[in-house]
């Protein structure tokens, strides 16, 4: 038996490969203000994960497929500006989630564990996932870095950064698609319904003693990190969810952040 043979431990490298993705990408949710499109993104890989099991194909393909839909969906809407984003965001994100729960009670033949999805299952990574995450992850990061500044720009100050030359339309687009990367990367630890903690909850607590953008984004990976180290074994050993486990370790670090008297934070 090898190393990688172990379900916990293919569990344990998957959820550190996420979390690394996760950290730099959530500074962006949290300073934007759009953790209503983490959920978004998140229900609508239930419709990806039923086209995944219609069309025999990998499941992650699926769900980053869907998400891209909806990505794109929404970049149309926010164009056209004639709804708010909330109305878009609610409306996708609840057509997504129907449609998904239609779908797979339309596939009589097919026997999936549906509680695994929407909340993480650690027995459910494979080794292939493990070359999903790292390497999508990998890809994920090399693009953010690459935006890292045009997206401080933009978060900070739309319209100046517009005056600047930076093209803000097409780094928004690109920021939602790699929001819905590492969605379809999460899921199978995570869970679907709880896929936007993990962008969420580690940078809003590293935020609180951090004091530049960078530091936001290592804390935030390494309370990740963390979060999913001690949720991954309370669920080994106390047999719960993983998704639920992971959350629930970094509200603990988000609670201690905020209790500790750590300095006022800046960003």
């Amino acid at each position: 038996m090898t190393f990688l043979d172990d379900f916990f431990w293919r569990a344990v490298i998957a959820g550190v490969g996420v979390a690394v993705v996760a950290g730099p990408l959530g500074c962006f949710v949290v300073w934007r203000r759009m953790s209503y499109l983490g959920d978004t993104m998140a229900h609508s890989a239930l419709l990806g994960v039923a086209l995944g099991l219609f069309l025999k194909v990998d499941l992650m393909l699926g769900v980053f497929a869907v998400a891209l839909a909806v990505a794109l969906l929404l970049f149309f809407f926010q164009r056209q500006k004639l709804l708010s984003n909330d109305a878009v965001l609610g409306t996708l994100s609840h057509a997504s989630l129907a449609m998904g729960v239609l779908l797979l009670s339309l596939m009589a033949w097919v026997r999936i564990d549906l509680m695994g999805y929407l909340f993480g299952d650690i027995l459910a990574v494979s080794l292939n996932d493990l070359y999903w995450i790292y390497g999508g992850g990998i890809l994920i990061l090399l693009t953010l870095l690459m935006l890292w500044r045009p997206l401080l720009a933009i978060t900070f100050d739309g319209e100046l950064a517009q005056a600047e030359g930076v093209p803000v339309l097409g780094v928004q687009l690109l920021f939602m698609l790699l929001v819905a990367a590492v969605i379809a990367l999460s899921m199978k630890i995570i869970g679907i319904l709880l896929v936007t903690s993990l962008l969420i909850i580690p940078v809003s607590a590293a935020r609180r003693f951090s004091n530049t953008p960078e530091q936001m984004a290592i804390g935030g990976a390494l309370i990740g990190i963390s979060s999913v180290l001690l949720g991954l074994w309370a669920s080994l050993h106390v047999d719960t969810p993983s998704g639920p486990s992971i959350v629930i370790a970094a509200v603990l670090f988000f609670f201690a952040a905020h209790i500790l008297p750590f300095r006022q934070f800046k960003y």
